[in-house]
């Protein structure tokens, strides 16, 4: 077997593995197996372009100091995810601070961060974190091409705009990869058998079809839990008059808005339950249209005593590709089993789509004597990338 050949195997797959995990994520709105960070905040631990691994927090397991956390911000550059290091931990929440920072985020505006607001955690090995260098750096060179050719393109046909980039990028991905299969399987047709002197080697499309079901199973579990869980409501039960909506008098209520974001591009459907007493919710049901936010109302009741009180709401969030009854009455037997029924829909049917187009026979990868080495051809690919 050349040596070319398992170089050729792994990358084809590691590609294929990092473009769809890029592509669900846009998709979803959540970061999944691959992140990087855009400013010099977390330098030198992390350049401006330097990727990471985000690990769920319900698989990551407890936040300890140390740890470098994405957070859903609340004022840090408008709110938004960030990437930061916990630097201690109080009653309020936990205290965060830029490796590349003076001060902590909580010197400004930045509240204390809480446990619901924290989406993932970067992975570190012997208190290190894994940093893939450059890596965002490559992926903003391809969303600029990528911007560049849908402007060329709104220009050539007379409009202001054509699609957004993330629209392109996925097209151009589905495109490469039908490219990469039909040329395959032409390949391996009997009749082009003698054509030729190659060697092949055979890629199981069933670990191929199923190693990418399983990373969108893991995508659309990770992008209905990581943004829901529990919040909490801290109020002080009062003897005065107050502003602040949590500064509530003594046996009154307050409202306060509770937002429901959508930042990918398929519609969710979010279910929102007091989980304490004193607590009410309207609606009880919310639908987020794509890169959309819907707003519930939470009524927090103060005591007749005074003094500081904690009050909880649960969200149930779940994507939107099932009829919402159908969702509705699995909600109501148990909240994971929308989550089962959903990952089973997008799993079973990229697995069948994906068996279907590729076929059932293995994949060859075929070398021949005459050809430019697969390793020329990465080289080539890199280097255009950082030009």
């Amino acid at each position: 077997m050349s040596t070319e050949e398992p170089v050729w195997r792994v990358s084809i797959t590691i590609a294929i593995v990092v473009i769809l995990a890029l592509v669900a994520g846009q998709l979803l709105g959540q970061p999944v197996l691959l992140s990087y960070v855009e400013t010099e905040s977390m330098s030198p631990t992390m350049e401006p372009g330097d990727g990471f691994v985000p690990i769920p927090v319900q698989i990551a397991g407890p936040i300890e100091e140390d740890d470098v956390v994405v957070f859903e911000a609340e004022e840090l550059h408008g709110g938004g995810l960030t990437t930061h290091r916990v630097v201690d931990e109080t009653e309020r929440g936990y205290i965060t601070r830029g490796d590349g920072n003076p001060f902590t985020d909580q010197d400004g505006d930045e509240p204390p961060v809480r446990e619901p607001q924290i989406v993932a955690k970067a992975l570190q090995v012997n208190g290190q974190v894994v940093v893939i260098p450059g890596f965002g750096t490559g992926v903003e060179r391809v969303q600029s091409v990528l911007d560049t050719t849908q402007r060329q393109l709104a220009a050539a046909l007379g409009v202001r705009s054509l699609v957004d980039t993330q629209t392109l990028a996925l097209s151009f991905f589905i495109g490469t990869l039908l490219w990469y299969v039909v040329g395959e399987r032409r390949d391996n047709l009997p009749e082009r058998a003698g054509r030729g002197t190659s060697r092949e080697t055979g890629l199981d499309t069933r670990v191929l079809v199923g190693g990418c079901a399983l990373l969108l199973i893991v995508t659309a579990t990770v992008a209905m839990v990581a943004p829901a869980g529990t919040h909490e409501y801290g109020i002080v039960s009062a003897s005065f008059e107050s502003d602040q909506p949590t500064v509530i008098p003594q046996g009154e209520s307050a409202d306060v808005a509770y937002p429901v974001d959508n930042g990918g591009f398929i519609p969710t459907v979010s279910y929102i339950e007091p989980a304490s007493e004193g607590v009410a919710v309207r609606p009880h049901t919310l639908t987020v249209q794509p890169r959309a936010t819907e707003t519930a109302t939470v009524q927090l009741d103060a005591p007749s005593e005074t003094g500081y009180y904690r009050r909880y709401v649960t969200e149930h969030r779940y994507l939107a590709v099932l009829p919402e009854p159908v969702i509705q009455s699995l909600y109501v037997i148990h909240p994971w089993l929308p989550i089962a029924a959903i990952d089973a829909l997008i799993g079973g049917s990229f697995y069948l789509f994906g068996r279907i187009l590729v076929g059932t026979d293995r994949l060859r990868i075929r070398t021949r004597s005459r050809e430019v080495p697969v390793s020329t051809h990465l080289r080539r690919l890199v280097n255009s990338l950082y030009r």
